[in-house]
């Protein structure tokens, strides 16, 4: 009995090392990609983070899988945005003196 549990534990050790590769989704030996998609169709890997505009609310949203389907998960109000605003009131005046900078350097 003894030499069954030796033999055993190498072969279930071997198993359980095998297995999160076998868990890959294959259909008929090829791969199946999961990604999410944006409103234009275009693919969006897993864990990328998008501005979504849905019913006139904008979020962030980070493509995840739930219950191995792609979805999108809301992870902040709002997004960013790297567009400046001008305030039309605003002096566009540099707040230091830069008479002795050379801007040609």
């Amino acid at each position: 009995m003894t030499r069954f549990i030796t033999l055993a534990t190498p072969l279930s050790a071997l198993l359980a090392a095998t297995l999160p590769a076998l868990a890959d989704g294959t259909m008929g030996g090829k791969v199946i990609d999961c990604y999410c998609t944006d409103r234009s169709g275009a693919r969006v890997e897993l864990g990328e983070m998008i501005c979504l505009q849905v019913d006139g609310r904008m979020f962030t949203a980070q493509c995840q899988m739930s219950l191995n389907v792609p979805m999108w998960r809301e992870v902040q109000d709002g997004c960013l945005s790297s567009r400046s605003v001008v305030v039309p009131d605003q002096d566009l005046q540099p707040a230091v003196d830069t008479g002795l900078v050379d801007a040609h350097i």
